[in-house]
């Protein structure tokens, strides 16, 4: 007998998001599927406005409405669809089960109260939100256990500190302290070491890949950065305008790209050994209230024939591995 296949911690089905703006009706996110697995590290990556913080601002439910709206879809956690729970349920999902690390420490955090406040603050609205009643002195100990777990010197110090006494370094592990206070069972970083140096964004990636291995999370990467998806992801979404494009394991999407937009955004990276320059790709993201028909992509594609400015294409497999490999390209269609 087969045993059954685990659901899966998220998994966002159809998911569409537009605002509502002086010049129009903004269509963003036109169908997103994406599946997060237990203990699974997934990437999402894509160009700068190509829809990556929306579908994570609408799975956290902090989107600004108005103007944003969801217009359909399922964003189910652990089964349940988070867009039919009730606000106290979704905060309390929040505050506990899903956690994220923003990706700018330095408006993350208020100038105005010290790190040990504001992680109290964090942690005692959970607790409040799910009927239970701890102690600041309980809470004190809970917060310098993890401010040590993130490697910070003197996690005591940095309790009593003001966010303008750390170091940028310092601040975003503040931040990814605060993600892991309520032990959370799903983490999203969001372009987690975009704001610090080379150096530093390389300490905090290997602190966070570390952290979700030793506790088993499941963690959600966003980020524009190839190589950082490449070393720290098991599978991976390429997204253009609001659609997610290609998908499959992190090896085989880098091995055998399929989706041109895929191809293009590898052809960006420059090589060390100086055989490719860096050019970049033709033309600009499309404006999302009057989007082109069809594939988005293809007034900037190579490969782009008249069906698709037509009709958007599906995703198509691909690949023959154990993990599904789709590009959502015409190119792909069987014959």
């Amino acid at each position: 007998m087969t045993a059954p296949v685990a659901a899966p911690v998220l998994d966002v089905r159809g998911l569409r998001v537009s605002f509502r703006g002086f010049e129009g009706v903004a269509e963003v996110l036109q169908g997103v599927d994406l599946t997060v697995g237990k203990g699974e590290r997934v990437g999402l990556v894509g160009e700068s406005g190509c829809g990556k913080s929306v579908t994570m601002r609408a799975i956290m439910g902090i989107l600004r409405a108005p103007p944003a709206r969801v217009d359909g879809g399922e964003i189910r956690y652990l089964g349940r669809d988070v867009l039919t729970l009730g606000r106290r349920e979704r905060d309390l999902l929040k505050g506990r089960d899903l956690s994220m690390v923003f990706q700018d420490p330095g408006t993350s955090l208020n100038p105005v109260f010290r790190i040990g406040e504001q992680l109290d603050d964090v942690m005692g609205w959970a607790d409040r939100r799910g009927g239970e009643r701890t102690s600041r002195r309980t809470r004190r100990g809970r917060i310098l256990e993890v401010l040590k777990q993130v490697k910070l010197p003197d996690p005591a110090l940095v309790y009593d500190a003001y966010p303008m006494q750390l170091s940028g370094g310092m601040r975003q592990r503040v931040l990814i302290a605060m993600a892991l206070l309520n032990r959370p069972t799903l983490l999203i970083a969001d372009e987690p070491g975009t704001a610090l140096d080379v150096t530093t964004q390389d300490e905090i990636l290997r602190l966070l890949d570390a952290l979700v291995q030793h506790d088993g999370l499941s963690m959600l990467l966003i980020s524009h950065n190839l190589g950082v998806v490449r070393a720290m992801t098991d599978r991976l979404y390429v997204m253009y305008a609001g659609a997610v494009v290609e998908e499959g394991a992190t090896a085989d999407v880098f091995a055998d790209p399929r989706h041109p937009y895929t191809q293009a955004l590898l052809r960006c990276v420059p090589k060390l050994d100086g055989s490719a320059v860096y050019a970049g790709i033709d033309g600009t993201l499309p404006d999302y209230t009057r989007p082109p028909g069809g594939c988005r992509f293809h007034p900037r594609c190579g490969y782009a024939h008249a069906r698709c400015s037509e009709a958007r294409p599906p995703a198509f497999e691909v690949g023959a591995g154990p993990v599904a490999h789709r590009s959502a390209c015409w190119l792909e269609e069987p014959r």
